[in-house]
């Protein structure tokens, strides 16, 4: 096992028109599981590719087990890649699919059939040995090629999205498999994704990357309930947070009121207490950040004071059975699209220049229906808050 460094490392293209990573500095500890996610060119796969040695590097340096490798090619950096397409050779078994490196590293026979079949029981491969990649389910595949990488036991996994090709079913249960392996190995592990709900539930730590440059690198907790900025805030969580432009006003003994269009709620003064650099905002735009989950219908929730309540219409109620996703008109400006795909066309529909929409979820208990305007109740000591200048969250703890 070992440790995976990253400093400054950069990849240009064009003679430098182009650059896909840009300034790039991780320390992955050894034995930790890594996730790089981020939305399509924002560069990660190319940083996974530079650590592997497949892509060459502009500038900058990897380092693995404390040993710069810039110049080591790339089948001597003791590291096994898991690709999106499994790369498995159609006309070799599984067992010689999973033997293959170490054939070509003349292992003797009977250490190749002991590892082969060490991995293949980890995996639950044992009963496919002897068929052909083409006879086996895509999940069946996927293993395969993790069990190629595993019998390497190689100091490092790299993982280039490995379960992009997987329906849904599969995915979720694949995510569970490879995250159970990589616990029981303990092997350094960097996961690439663009799925967000992939880099939540299976990394020890999640980096964000956005244009070529990180824009946080911490715990999935921390990820989501600290974002660094509003494409943190906006990427991470399913539904995105709401991000609105919005005012805070004079402090009161209590906290301060925050207004969000006509809507007004109640800034709690534990807010203020929790993140102090929000005391030098007063009588100041900012972006309010709310999460979908941080709202409720309040007729199940009679606890709320009205100062922590807005009233708007719903344009759109989706019943999943566990909740209902609320999307409703609302008349504050929307800092950031969160989803053009699917609410610009609910957007074009609403009346005045600062119509918007809030996304909520509500308990299934709700009655709520599209058409009726609805009282909302708003959990107001988990908003959040940027600088309406920079993006960066107000928080100063």
């Amino acid at each position: 096992m070992a440790n995976v460094i990253l400093k400054d490392l950069t990849k240009r293209y064009g003679g430098g028109a182009l650059t896909a990573v840009s300034s790039l500095n991780l320390s992955i500890e050894d034995g930790e599981f890594l996730v790089l996610v981020g939305p399509s060119g924002c560069g990660k796969s190319t940083a996974l590719r530079m650590i592997a040695g497949l892509e060459e590097i502009t500038s900058g340096e990897v380092s693995i087990n404390d040993n710069v490798v810039n110049d080591v090619h790339a089948k001597d950096r003791d590291i096994a890649m898991v690709f999106q397409n499994y790369a498995l050779y159609p006309h070799m078994s599984v067992y010689d699919n999973m033997a293959f490196a170490l054939q070509i590293a003349k292992f003797p026979s009977e250490e190749i059939k002991k590892k082969v079949h060490e991995v293949a029981a980890i995996l639950q491969l044992e009963p496919f040995l002897k068929r052909r990649p083409g006879q086996l389910s895509g999940g069946q595949r996927q293993r395969v090629a993790m069990g190629r990488a595993i019998v390497r036991q190689p100091s490092v996994f790299l993982m280039d999205e490995p379960l992009s090709n997987l329906d849904a079913k599969l995915r979720v249960q694949m995510r569970s498999e490879i995250a159970r392996i990589q616990d029981r190995l303990q092997v350094t592990t960097i996961y690439v994704t663009h799925d967000q709900i992939e880099a939540m539930t299976m990394g020890d730590r999640v980096a964000l990357m956005k244009d070529g440059m990180l824009q946080q690198v911490d715990t999935p907790s921390n990820i989501y309930g600290r974002p660094a900025n509003t494409f943190v805030a906006s990427f991470i969580g399913s539904p995105a947070m709401n991000l609105f432009h919005a005012n805070i006003g004079d402090p009161l003994a209590d906290g301060a009121s925050l207004r969000l269009g006509s809507h007004q709620l109640h800034i709690p003064q534990k807010v203020f207490e929790v993140r102090s650099e929000l005391k030098e905002y007063f009588n100041r735009d900012v972006i309010a950040g709310i999460r979908p989950e941080d709202m409720d219908d309040a007729a199940l929730t009679n606890s709320h004071p009205d100062n922590e309540t807005i009233s708007a219409r719903i344009v759109l109620a989706e019943a999943l059975g566990s909740d209902i996703i609320i999307h409703l008109d609302f008349d504050a400006k929307m800092a950031e699209v969160i989803d053009p795909d699917t609410l610009s066309d609910i957007s074009k529909s609403l009346d005045g220049e600062n119509a918007g929409i809030c996304v909520a979820r509500f308990d299934a208990k709700s009655q709520a229906k599209a058409g009726e305007t609805v009282k909302v109740s708003v959990d107001c000591e988990r908003l959040h808050f940027f600088d309406s200048e920079t993006g960066l969250a107000i928080r100063g703890d």
